[in-house]
């Protein structure tokens, strides 16, 4: 459910208006009206405004707010301030600040300082969300709600007394008995065996490693109580107000390790995500679109909402490095190409004070006669020729797999290899997928994959029976699967599957693994046709055939890509990591698949199909002539008869006349 207002694209971001005089905040509202602002969001840190004390809620300033906004034709995203518990309730609750696993209880002043299972807590936040959703479910400024602000970042776990209590609440409703934790957690182990519920503790630190099982269950607990405490608001706000959609923010859907966004989705009208740009990458581009495309598939391929990015540098990272002229104009038509249906800022105005005064803001603090401010009147007249691109969808043929329970479960201790993680793998196939033009969803590895041609699973190491099969009937139905090592090793208690690795993925790949080799740190292993990094393994064939060999290394003359032909489709696996020649790989397994895609462009262009419009994104120093166009670039107005040219850095999004008569190239 998307909110029906505004109309096309919506644009501008949180805006923070108590910060300001009012006169700024006049200024403000004739700023947004100059760049074609329509929706912001309000409210995300104000409980200290809105509940002054306990009971005594004051919105008579929100309400000067608001209806100056709606009466300039900005409507309002409205949020619960949860994530910022004022002081008055802490020093009153001061059980309910969280605790490190280590340990420590945190103190007050930051955000997400509250655990989500204090029931003081959850009271507080029902109590204040219901007066208000009563008192502005009429306004006709707001058409939508924003619950809370990027739940699990930073706070992921907590391992508090409410924690301990709720954790046990959790187990009992999971596994009903204990006979069925402990078989599941492999208590016969280390002598863990449980008699009773009271003695599971929470897997705080300890001097040696604790039990995996059991710190897979407590991140997906902890992530369910996250839920459970959006899910309380969203549901007095659905009674308060059933016409209007209720959304969360998430913290970069590639970024947001602790919240299992599959689970997510289901209790979400929208699917909104923040993403911020790894400023020093050279070619973070391509993380932001990976964001995008992962936001996206969460949506399930609906619209989706970028409800925070950057207009100019953060003031978190290492090195904030500001964005350079036209990159603001990139990032934000990238990710509507993506499908967002909107381009939302943090923030507004940049702040003069507090831990993010150095974050830029659509208003720089150099003012409006800056370069920052003149592009973002630009974007503004920009989204506003997209506006039909709403509602539009980006359809793919290609899909990675990505499990949050796998990437929590790899990522434990005492693992074959340090270099074993989840975004290693993840990011290598989506950068080389990616530079050859391919547009692709993510999936689950239960969900429904019978409509791409090639499903890529770069690290899998958790994978259910139930999903394996998934994977076989896929291939044996026409489809063509790419397995990287390490996957399929475990079931979803983090316990072996049996037999040879990798155990769930054997039958469908052919093949069974004796050992595994990881490699030492900076050391290279040779395959015919590539050297390979990080890992290495003995694969002993069953029904597969070796399409190339290491020629070097622990496992030289051994399968290092194999290929097993399965009923009307094909099982491809890789049994390293390629320094050079993933992307040609790659190009393989799509050709014997058949996926179209563009061919001789130069890897700096983006280009995506949404509906009927072609984004041309150039992230090079040179101009690209693209042929096999035709039709309206919409953001100069020009025709394009047979092919388009896309200055260095610039951005073309083209209206085709053609939409079924492939793609370009």
């Amino acid at each position: 459910m998307y909110p029906e207002r505004p109309a096309g694209i919506a644009y501008g971001g949180d805006y923070n208006p108590e910060q300001w005089p009012r006169e700024v905040q006049e200024e403000d509202v004739a700023l947004m009206r100059e760049a074609g602002v329509n929706l912001v969001s309000l409210g995300l840190f104000s409980w200290a405004l809105m509940e002054p004390a306990e009971g005594r809620y004051a919105f008579g300033w929100l309400d000067e707010i608001i209806d100056r906004l709606h009466a300039a034709g900005i409507a309002v995203d409205l949020a619960t301030p949860t994530a910022a518990p004022p002081a008055w309730f802490v020093a009153g609750h001061p059980d309910v600040l969280p605790v490190t696993r280590d340990g420590i209880r945190i103190g007050f002043g930051g955000r997400q300082s509250a655990c989500s299972s204090a029931p003081a807590f959850r009271a507080a936040t029902a109590r204040l969300v219901r007066a208000l959703g009563e008192h502005y479910r009429d306004h006709p400024a707001v058409v939508m709600w924003h619950v809370h602000n990027e739940y699990g970042a930073p706070l992921g776990e907590c391992y508090c007394e409410h924690s301990l209590v709720a954790w046990r609440d959790w187990l009992r409703r999971t596994y009903l008995d204990l006979g069925a934790l402990n078989e599941a957690w492999g208590t016969t182990f280390w002598g863990q065996h449980y008699t009773e519920w009271h003695q599971i503790d929470l897997p705080g630190f300890n001097h040696t490693v604790v039990n995996p099982a059991q710190r897979l269950d407590f991140a997906r607990f902890s992530d369910a109580e996250h839920r459970e405490h959006y899910i309380l608001q969203r549901d007095i706000l659905s009674e308060l107000t059933p016409g209007l959609p209720v959304t969360t923010n998430f913290a970069g859907t590639v970024n947001c390790k602790s919240a299992d966004l599959w689970q997510w989705a289901r209790e979400l009208d929208v699917i909104a995500n923040d993403h911020y740009l790894k400023a020093e990458r050279p070619d973070n581009h391509i993380d932001l679109a990976m964001s995008a495309d992962l936001a996206r598939s969460v949506a399930g391929g609906e619209p989706w909402m970028l409800m925070e990015h950057s207009a100019g540098a953060v003031n978190w990272q290492p090195r904030n490095i500001a964005k350079r002229p036209g990159e603001m104009r990139r990032n934000s038509l990238a990710h509507v190409a993506r499908g967002s249906d909107s381009v939302l800022f943090f923030q507004f105005r940049a702040s003069r004070f507090g831990a993010e005064k150095f974050h830029s803001g659509m208003v720089p603090h150099a003012g409006t006669s800056s370069r920052q401010w003149r592009e973002v009147v630009e974007l503004g007249a920009d989204l506003r020729r997209l506006a039909g691109v709403r509602g539009s969808r980006v359809e793919a043929e290609v899909a990675v797999v990505w499990d949050w329970e796998s990437y929590w479960a790899l990522e434990l201790d005492w693992r074959p290899s340090v270099d074993l993680t989840f975004r290693e793998r993840v990011d290598a196939f989506y950068e080389a997928l990616w530079r050859e033009h391919v547009t692709v969803d993510f999936v689950h590895p239960s969900a429904d994959i019978s409509g791409y041609r090639v499903v890529v699973a770069p690290s899998a190491y958790l994978l259910a029976e139930s999903s394996a099969k998934n994977l076989h009937r896929y291939v044996e139905a026409g489809g063509h699967l790419l397995v990287s090592y390490f996957s399929g090793i475990v079931d979803e208690h983090d316990t072996i599957h049996p037999g040879a690795h990798p155990g769930a993925l054997r039958e469908v790949l052919g093949l069974s693994v004796e050992e595994f080799h990881p490699l030492r740190e900076h050391e290279t292993v040779a395959v015919d046709g590539f050297p390979g990094k990080i890992w290495s393994e003995r694969v002993n064939l069953a029904g597969a055939r070796s399409v190339r060999d290491f020629t070097g290394g622990p496992d030289a003359g051994h399968p290092a890509v194999t290929r097993h032909d399965l009923g009307a489709g094909s099982a491809w696996y890789l049994a390293t990591a390629p320094v050079t020649g993933l992307r040609e790989l790659l190009g393989e397994v799509l050709d014997h698949a058949g996926v179209t895609r563009p061919r001789g462009l130069p890897d700096t262009l983006e280009l995506v199909r949404r509906g009927r419009h072609l984004f041309l994104i150039n992230h090079g120093g040179e101009p690209v002539t693209v042929a096999g166009v035709t039709g309206t670039a919409l953001l100069d107005g020009t025709r394009c008869d047979g092919s388009v040219t896309v200055a260095a850095g610039a951005v073309s999004v083209v209206l085709d006349d053609t939409p079924h008569q492939g793609e370009p190239g």
